[in-house]
């Protein structure tokens, strides 16, 4: 469930806050924390261990994706946002490569032939089994035709 991950997330957020310090809450729009707050799981325990870092934190990726937005919005200075850009620019142009790659429609043409052909290739080297008549089918038919005339 999408909306119990976000919910779960902004219970992280909203603890993350706690031990970020004053000057940088503040730069943080009160109707933002007010939706996070509003919005967030309240019988979730999540708990911040303050003697680990960040990174360490047993965080979901949907409260990193926030903290790293909160980071680039209001925290980050111009430097910082011009490299994360930047870097953000240079992932989407690699993804979009791999993309490319796997999904190329030239490619894709070039793999139906060949497996076209492998098939022929296949089939061609199947060879006929020669189907032989039992010698009781044989009877069995002769004896049909005086019948049947």
């Amino acid at each position: 469930m999408i909306a119990e991950n976000y919910a779960c997330a902004y219970r992280e957020v909203i603890e993350v806050l706690k031990y970020t310090k004053k000057e940088d809450v503040n730069k943080i729009p009160k109707y933002r924390i007010l939706l996070w707050k509003t919005n967030m799981k309240k019988d979730y325990d999540f708990k911040i261990n303050p003697h680990k870092t960040l990174e360490e934190q047993n965080l979901s990726n949907e409260a990193k994706a926030i903290i790293a937005n909160i980071f680039k919005k209001y925290w980050a200075t111009d430097y910082q946002k011009e490299r994360i850009e930047e870097k953000e620019k240079y992932d989407m142009e690699q993804l979009e490569k791999e993309r490319y790659e796997k999904y190329n429609p030239n490619d894709i043409f070039k793999n139906r032939k060949t497996e076209i052909i492998q098939e022929e290739i296949i089939t061609d080297n199947a060879s006929m089994v020669e189907y032989k008549e039992s010698i009781f089918k044989k009877i069995i038919d002769r004896i049909k035709n005086i019948f049947h005339k």
